[in-house]
C-alpha cells in the first residue's frame, strides 16, 4: 500500500475527522522529510524526533513547550490590530470581551483580566472538530438508524392492521352465521307452530263436516216422514222425541296466533358481538436512542505500520468511553497494608505506598522488587519521571528525591519552609508538579527537570487562595491543565497551565472528599471519593459524567488511581494491599 502525499499539519486536512487514516505528516524543519511526532506550541512548528531534540539545544528555544504533535495548540490566524497596525491581535479582555493587541491592553484596557486569544482559539477549533466528529460518527448514523427503524415500523403497522381488518371480517363472517343460524332456528319454530295450529283447525274442520253430514241424513229422514200416507205405523203419529232429537252443535275455538317479538340491539351492541378496535392507554415507549461513544478529535492514540519500503504509517486507533467498568485482573501489593497512591512506570513497573510510608516497587504479578522507607502518609507523594526514575517527597527534610536507575537516591528539589504533599511529573515537558504546604496555606510549585521553580500558584485572578494547606493529590490533563484533589476544601481544583482558575467540582448530590487523582489520554479527569467510596470520573470541562466504580464493583474504599499505557484504570484499596484494574475505554 502506497503512503498517501505528504500535508504539513495545519492543512485543510485536519478537519476531515471521520478519515480513519492520517496523511503522512511531515516535520518542518527545512530539508527534514521525516515523520512529524512533535509540536512546538512557541514558534509553531512541526518536528521530528531528531528536530526536537536540535530545537531545545538552541539558547533562545529553552523555554520553548514542544509537545505531543496531537496536543498542539492550533496556530491563530493573523490579523493586525487596527488601532496598532504593528501589532498583531493576540489577547481577549474578558471584562470587556473585545480582542486587543499588547498596546491596546496597556493603553485602554488597565487592571482588566486577560486570556491568551491563541490558547482560546485552539481550544474552540479542537471543539469545533470534536462537533464535526460526533456529527459525523453519531448524530447522523443515530439518526438515519431511527429513520430505518420508522420506515421498518410503518410496514409493520400496515401489516398488522391487515390483520385485524380480516380478524373484523371473520369475525363478522362468524356473527353473520349465528344469524343465520337463529334466523333459521325461528323459521323452523314458527313453521312447526302453524302446523300444530293448522292439524287443529283441520280437525275442527273435519268435525264440522260430519255433523253437517249429520243434519243432512236427519233432514232427509224428515222429509221421509213427511211423505208417509198410511196412518198405520205412521212414524209422524208415534212420539216423536226421540226422531226430532238433533245432536248440538259441536264447540270449536278460535286458533291463538303466534306473537314475534323483535329484538331489541343497537348499532352498539352489533359492534359489541363483533369487537372493536381500540388504541391502548399504554404510554408509547420512547425509541431506544444508543449512548454516543465520549470521543476527542484533540488526541487519538497511534499505532505505527511498516510499509514494504520499510516507510511507516500512522494510523488512528479511536478510544471511546464504555457504558461500564470492567474489571480485567487484581494483584496483591506486598509490603504495605493499604494502597493509597499508584505511579506507574514504564514496562508495567509500578510503585504503591500505604499512609505508613512504606513505597513499594511491583510488578503485575506482585512481586515485589524494591521497597522504601518514607515520610509519606495518605498522599500522592510519588511519581515516575519520563526517564522511569521515582521521584517522591520527603515531609521531613522538605524536600524532592529522585532514584536513578533504581539505585542512587538524590535530593534535587528543597522546598525550603513549604511542606511537599503531592507530586506528579508532566507527561507534556517532564515538568515536576508539586502541591506544598506550610502553616494555613497551600500551593502548587512548578519545577523543571533539574530542580528548579519555574511556577508557583497560590492565587486565583480575583486575588482569592486557590487550596487549603492540603493539596494532598495533584497530576496534569492533556491540555496542560493542574488538577488538585484539596482534601479541605473538598473540591477538585483544577487551573490551566499558566494558573488561571478554570473551574472547581465539589461533587454531585454531596460533598466530595477527594482522595486519588489522574487523567487519562481522552481528557477525561477520574478522582476517588471517600464520602461516596467511589470514583468520579469528570470530562476536560469538570462536566460530571459518571460514576465510574463504586463499593459493588469490588474494591471498598477506592485510595489510589492511575490510568497505564495500555489506558486500564488501576485502583487501590484503602483498606486492603488490593489493586482492581478495569477496562473503561474502548
Amino acid at each position: 500500500m502506497a503512503l498517501s502525499k505528504q500535508v504539513f499539519p495545519g492543512d485543510v486536512q485536519d478537519i476531515q475527522v471521520p478519515v480513519i487514516a492520517q496523511h503522512y505528516l511531515v516535520c518542518g524543519t527545512e530539508d527534514c522529510k521525516k515523520n512529524c511526532q512533535f509540536y512546538c506550541n512557541s514558534c509553531h512548528q512541526p518536528l521530528c524526533e531528531q528536530c526536537r531534540d536540535e530545537h531545545h539545544i538552541i539558547r533562545e528555544n529553552k523555554n520553548h513547550e514542544v509537545v505531543p504533535y496531537r496536543q498542539r495548540i492550533r496556530k491563530l490566524p493573523v490579523e493586525k490590530c487596527k488601532d496598532h497596525p504593528t501589532k498583531d491581535i493576540d489577547m481577549i479582555c474578558e471584562n470587556c470581551q473585545v480582542a486587543v493587541c499588547s498596546k491596546c491592553l496597556i493603553k485602554y484596557h488597565r487592571g482588566h483580566t486577560f486570556d491568551d486569544l491563541e490558547s482560546i482559539y485552539s481550544k474552540n477549533f479542537t471543539m469545533c472538530l470534536d462537533k464535526i466528529y460526533n456529527i459525523n460518527q453519531y448524530y447522523l448514523p443515530t439518526s438515519q438508524d431511527i429513520k430505518r427503524d420508522i420506515k421498518e415500523d410503518v410496514l409493520k403497522l400496515k401489516a398488522f392492521m391487515d390483520k385485524i381488518r380480516t380478524s373484523i371480517k371473520a369475525e363478522a363472517e362468524s356473527v353473520k352465521r349465528l344469524v343465520e343460524k337463529a334466523m333459521s332456528d325461528n323459521l323452523e319454530q314458527a313453521n312447526e307452530m302453524e302446523e300444530t295450529l293448522l292439524e287443529k283447525l283441520q280437525s275442527q274442520d273435519k268435525a264440522y263436516d260430519e255433523y253437517n253430514g249429520f243434519l243432512e241424513i236427519l233432514v232427509k229422514e224428515f222429509q221421509d216422514y213427511l211423505s208417509y200416507d198410511k196412518v198405520q205405523n205412521n212414524p209422524i203419529l208415534l212420539s216423536l222425541s226421540e226422531v226430532l232429537n238433533i245432536k248440538p252443535i259441536p264447540k270449536s275455538t278460535e286458533p291463538v296466533y303466534p306473537v314475534f317479538t323483535a329484538g331489541q340491539y343497537s348499532k352498539n351492541d352489533v359492534a359489541k358481538l363483533l369487537g372493536t378496535v381500540t388504541v391502548p392507554t399504554t404510554k408509547p415507549a420512547s425509541r431506544k436512542i444508543k449512548p454516543m461513544n465520549i470521543t476527542s478529535t484533540q488526541l487519538k492514540p497511534t499505532r505505527k505500520l511498516k510499509e514494504a519500503d520499510g516507510d511507516e504509517l500512522e494510523v488512528n486507533q479511536k478510544l471511546s468511553l464504555s457504558s461500564t467498568a470492567k474489571s480485567v485482573r487484581e494483584y496483591i501489593v506486598p509490603g504495605v497494608d493499604c494502597v493509597y497512591h499508584i505511579s506507574v512506570g514504564k514496562s508495567g513497573i509500578l510503585w504503591a505506598s500505604d499512609r505508613g510510608g512504606n513505597l513499594v516497587q511491583t510488578d503485575l504479578q506482585g512481586k515485589q522488587l524494591q521497597m522504601i522507607k518514607t515520610s509519606g502518609r495518605d498522599d500522592g507523594y510519588h511519581t515516575v519521571s519520563l526517564d522511569g526514575n521515582l521521584i517522591f517527597a520527603d515531609r521531613t527534610n522538605c524536600s524532592v528525591h529522585s532514584i536513578i536507575h533504581g539505585k542512587t537516591i538524590t535530593r534535587f528539589i528543597k522546598t525550603k519552609e513549604w511542606v511537599p504533599l503531592s507530586i506528579h511529573t508532566s507527561s507534556l515537558n517532564g515538568d515536576i508538579l508539586v502541591g506544598i504546604r506550610t502553616f494555613l496555606k497551600g500551593k502548587v510549585a512548578r519545577y523543571n527537570k533539574t530542580g528548579k521553580e519555574i511556577q508557583s500558584l497560590e492565587r486565583d485572578n480575583k486575588v482569592q487562595e486557590l487550596y487549603s494547606e492540603y493539596p494532598h493529590y495533584i497530576t496534569e490533563n492533556i491540555n496542560g491543565d493542574i488538577c488538585v484533589s484539596d482534601f479541605n476544601k473538598q473540591a477538585v481544583i483544577v487551573v490551566n497551565k499558566i494558573g488561571q482558575h478554570r473551574f472547581s467540582y465539589t461533587g454531585q448530590e454531596s460533598k466530595i472528599r477527594p482522595f486519588g487523582i489522574c487523567t487519562d489520554i481522552l481528557g477525561h479527569i477520574l478522582v476517588c471519593d471517600i464520602n461516596s467510596k467511589t470514583v468520579h470520573l469528570l470530562d476536560q470541562d469538570g462536566q460530571f459524567l459518571s460514576l465510574l466504580v463504586t463499593s459493588q464493583k469490588g474494591i471498598k474504599t477506592p485510595r489510589g488511581v492511575c490510568v497505564d499505557g495500555d489506558n486500564n484504570l488501576h485502583v487501590g484499596d484503602g483498606d486492603t494491599n488490593t489493586v482492581i484494574v478495569y477496562k473503561y475505554l474502548q
